[in-house]
C-alpha cells in the first residue's frame, strides 16, 4: 500500500503540541513508512498574518489527501467584524465545503479517569453522539440578519437528505457496536424538540422512516432538555444518540464532562469521501507552549482516523493499530503513574506521549 497522505493542520494554542504527540504515537504504532504527514497552515494565527484562516493550498490538501488531522484553532480576541470567532471558521469551512455531515463524538469512561458521576466506574458509560454537522441552526452561519441594530435572526434548516443520511449513519454505527452498557441493547436515541417545533418533528419523522430498515436496532426518543438530565442520571442506557447540529454540539460537551472532560474527548467529522479528526477541546492558549496540555483527545481522535482509513482502504492492519493505541492509553491511565493535569495528575504533554509509546512497545 502506498503511503497515506495526511493533511495535518497544527493550528493555534496547544494545537502544535497535541498534533505532534499524535503523530509520534501513530508512527510508533504503525511505523514510519505508512503515513506522510504534510503540515499545512491554517487557524487564527495564520489569519492574523495573512488574512486567511483556511488558505487555498490548505483546502486543496485537505480535499485531495487521504484524511485530515487537526490540532486546535482559535485565539482570544481574533474575531470577525460581526463578533464571531475566526478560529472556528477553519473547521467550519472544511465541514461545509467537504460535506462532513456526521460529527462523531464517543463518550466512554476509561479506567483511571474519574467521572463526577459517582455511581459510574470503568465501562459504565460508553455511547456515541452523532451530531448532524452541516444543517440545523448552524446552516445560518454567516447568513443571519441583523436589522437596524434592533432585530437579529438565524434560521434552523432541516432537510430530508441531510437527516436521512445522518440517521442512517447512526443506525449503522449502533449495528456495529455491542449495545448499551445497561442492557446490551443496540439503540439509537433521537434527541430533538419535536413537541415544540415543526423542524424537529420533521427530523424525528425521518429518523422513524430510517429505523424501519433496522429492525435489530431499537429506536428511542428524548427531548433536548430532558436528555441533559438523563445523561447525568442514567448514561449507561445510551448506545448511539443522533441530534440536530446545535443540540448535538451542546450534549456532546456535557457527555465529555461525565467521563473526564474535554481533554479526553475525541471527535471525527465524516462525509462520504472525506474525514477530519481532532480533539473536541479548544486551543487553550493560556497553557500553550508550556508542555501542560493533555494529548489524549487528539491521540484518541487519531485512532478514529486509523479505523476510518482501514474501512476506506480495506486495510485491517490500520484498525488493529488503532486498537493497540486505545489499549495503550487505557493501560497508561489505569496504571495511574502518568496522568495529565486535567485528570488530576502532573504529567506533561511529552510525558504522556512517551508513556503511551512505551506501552505500545
Amino acid at each position: 500500500m502506498p503511503k497515506l497522505k495526511i493533511a495535518t493542520i497544527e493550528g493555534d494554542g496547544i494545537g502544535p503540541e497535541v498534533t505532534q504527540a499524535a503523530v509520534k504515537v501513530l508512527e510508533t504504532a504503525c511505523g514510519h513508512d505508512i503515513f506522510d504527514f504534510e503540515m499545512v497552515p491554517g487557524g487564527a494565527g495564520h489569519y492574523q498574518k495573512s488574512g486567511q484562516v483556511l488558505p487555498d493550498e490548505t483546502f486543496t490538501a485537505c480535499r485531495d489527501m487521504d484524511a485530515i488531522l487537526h490540532g486546535a484553532a482559535g485565539l482570544p480576541g481574533v474575531v470577525y467584524p460581526d463578533g464571531t470567532e475566526v478560529g472556528n471558521e477553519l473547521h467550519l469551512q472544511l465541514r461545509f465545503r467537504l460535506d462532513l455531515y456526521a460529527n462523531v463524538r464517543p463518550v466512554k469512561l476509561l479506567p483511571g479517569a474519574v467521572s463526577p458521576l459517582r455511581a459510574f466506574k470503568d465501562g459504565g458509560i460508553d455511547y456515541v453522539i452523532i451530531r448532524e454537522n452541516t444543517e440545523g441552526l448552524y446552516a445560518s452561519r454567516g447568513a443571519g440578519v441583523v436589522l437596524r441594530d434592533e432585530v437579529a435572526t438565524d434560521t434552523l434548516m432541516v432537510t430530508r437528505k441531510g437527516t436521512e443520511r445522518v440517521a442512517r449513519f447512526a443506525f449503522e454505527l449502533s449495528r456495529a457496536r455491542a449495545g448499551a452498557p445497561l442492557d446490551g441493547k443496540r439503540r439509537v436515541t433521537v434527541c430533538d424538540k419535536a413537541n415544540i417545533l415543526r423542524s424537529y418533528a420533521f427530523f424525528r419523522s425521518i429518523c422513524d422512516e430510517v429505523a424501519r430498515d433496522y429492525e435489530d436496532v431499537e429506536i428511542d426518543y428524548a427531548y433536548a432538555d430532558a436528555i441533559t438530565v438523563h445523561l447525568l442520571k442514567r448514561p449507561d442506557f445510551y448506545d448511539v444518540i443522533v441530534a440536530e447540529n446545535m443540540f448535538g454540539d451542546i450534549i456532546s460537551d456535557l457527555g465529555a464532562t461525565t467521563v473526564g472532560g474535554m481533554g479526553i474527548s475525541p471527535s471525527a467529522e465524516i462525509g462520504d469521501k472525506h474525514a477530519l479528526f481532532q480533539g473536541a477541546h479548544g486551543s487553550a492558549p493560556d497553557i500553550a507552549g508550556q508542555n501542560l496540555a493533555s494529548p489524549l483527545a487528539t491521540i484518541l481522535s487519531a485512532t478514529m482516523m486509523l479505523r476510518w482509513l482501514a474501512d476506506q482502504r480495506s486495510a485491517p492492519a490500520l484498525a488493529e493499530a488503532g486498537d493497540r493505541i486505545d489499549a495503550a492509553v487505557t493501560q497508561v491511565l489505569a496504571d495511574g503513574e502518568t496522568v495529565p493535569h486535567d485528570l488530576g495528575g502532573s504529567a506533561k504533554c511529552t510525558e504522556m506521549t512517551d508513556a503511551i509509546c512505551r506501552a505500545l512497545g
